[in-house]
């Protein structure tokens, strides 16, 4: 494996389109980048408030899920594919059902994530807005959260039996409680306290409530 320092140059997209299978064996596990209609979209690495919760987030979700033995959590950079609208995302984090492991593969996720999490940032506003909106509830993503830490502001979408996302709010206390991780919920304020809360803390409340 290569190893990259801060003098190594940026990765250069190739210019032209490229299958699938081509951009696998392009990109290295180093490289922020997704695959679009067959076009290379880089992505920008990301900031330490939205690093940090990221990390706060995977962690939850991941010692949650693999306690109850529900599924899988991994957080960016790791492809999703949704072969259907061909597209290749790379969400900062995603979750998969334990009865659909069967979607991973070695280097990306063959299909749509039981729940996708992104932590909007500047640069990725547009994108997680509106194009990866738009692309999740067609490719069938059954739970999306976007987390905006500069504003404050987190929303939780949910598909509905017509596979269209319906916003939903978090209950008059501030919880918001998945629809795909069972019996995950997750008070909201949390995610914009400085620093973080502990994450051990935080899942015996979640165990506990």
């Amino acid at each position: 494996m290569a190893v990259k320092t801060a003098d190594s140059p940026p990765r250069v997209p190739p210019q032209s389109k490229m299958t699938f299978e081509e951009f696998l064996d392009w990109c290295d596990e180093d490289t922020w980048a997704e695959w679009v209609d067959g076009d290379v979209q880089m992505v920008t690495p990301a900031n330490f408030q939205y690093q940090n919760l990221v990390v706060f987030l995977t962690s939850l979700l991941l010692f949650y899920a693999q306690g109850k033995k529900l599924g899988l959590v991994l957080n960016a950079p790791f492809l999703m594919r949704l072969p259907s609208i061909s597209r290749g995302r790379e969400p900062d984090i995603l979750f998969v059902r334990q009865e659909h492991n069967e979607r991973f593969h070695n280097t990306y996720l063959d299909g749509a994530a039981d729940l996708v999490v992104e932590i909007i940032s500047p640069e990725s506003i547009v994108r997680d807005r509106g194009d990866k909106f738009v692309e999740y509830e067609q490719a069938g993503v059954s739970e999306y959260w976007m987390i905006d830490p500069s504003r404050h502001r987190a929303e939780f979408f949910v598909l509905d039996s017509t596979n269209v996302y319906q916003n939903i709010n978090p209950d008059p206390s501030g919880i918001y409680r998945s629809h795909v991780v069972d019996g995950f919920w997750l008070r909201v304020d949390w995610l914009w306290q400085e620093p973080l809360p502990m994450a051990e803390d935080v899942l015996r409340e979640i165990r506990e409530g």
